[in-house]
């Protein structure tokens, strides 16, 4: 989360060229929405005796629990994307290329808007993630598969999501307040869907599919001295701080 962060502060509208990153997490771990508190949604007594580490992300939504799944995130400016009719609609414009991904593995993929009659149910705010469905999640045999979320700055652009290798709702659900079981209900992963690519092809196919959904060639890059720098001091002053990651307060 730091490196992400980093990422979009180093992110300079006027000069800069898209970002995007691909990640995974070990250990596994649980992150929050920016406007989420711990206490409220979390068994942090029983994340504490798992050694399940709690973490706050730059962006909305609910919680996520991380494990066996592909990450990426994009860091870019307005004027970098095709054009985009509203907000909402930048993430129909932002997750296209994870529609070719999908398709890419032989998969069925829609959004939810076109394929859940009427719309029902779409935009509920929900404390853990997989719980709800977005307009522009997307949707494989009628279950959501993945995340995304999205913040603005002035003039940048950031947009970060998972794509779950293994169904691990279950898991992630046993650390909530509210366990109710239907919350883990309705999602999916790659390997209920029949893919078992290791990590490193995966990420080879998502880069693929990035480069052609937008007409770009990708760069492989390390990060720069700058970013390198800012992330170690986030790291340090924020996301390894209880402040930050349970409360929500920056130091």
């Amino acid at each position: 989360m730091a490196i992400d962060e980093a990422l979009l502060r180093s992110f300079d509208p006027a000069t800069s060229l898209p970002v995007l990153r691909l990640y995974g997490w070990n250990p596994p771990a649980l992150s929050m929405g920016r406007f989420q508190k711990a206490a409220e949604v979390l068994d942090l007594g029983r994340c504490r005796v798992d050694g399940v580490a709690v973490v706050r992300r730059v962006t909305g939504g609910g919680v996520i629990y991380h494990a066996d799944e592909l990450t990426y995130s994009l860091v870019c400016a307005p004027g970098q994307i095709p054009p985009a009719s509203s907000i909402k609609d930048s993430f129909r414009v932002l997750t296209g290329f994870l529609l070719a991904f999908y398709r890419g593995l032989g998969l069925e993929a829609f959004y939810a808007v076109d394929v859940i009659p009427g719309g029902g149910r779409l935009g509920e705010r929900t404390a853990f993630c997989f719980a709800g469905k977005e307009s522009f999640d997307i949707i494989v045999n009628g279950n959501k598969i993945g995340g995304n979320a999205q913040r603005r700055l002035k003039g940048a652009i950031f947009q970060h999501g998972s794509i779950p290798l293994y169904n691990r709702a279950v898991t992630g659900l046993s650390y909530m307040r509210d366990q109710a079981p239907e919350h883990a209900e309705g999602t999916l992963s790659l390997a209920e869907c029949g893919v078992h690519g290791d990590v490193k092809c995966l990420k080879e196919s998502l880069a693929a599919a990035f480069g052609s959904y937008f007409g770009v060639e990708l760069l492989r890059d390390l990060l720069s001295a700058e970013e390198q720098a800012d992330m170690e001091r986030l790291l340090l002053n924020k996301y390894s701080t209880e402040q930050w990651n349970l409360e929500g307060v920056e130091g």
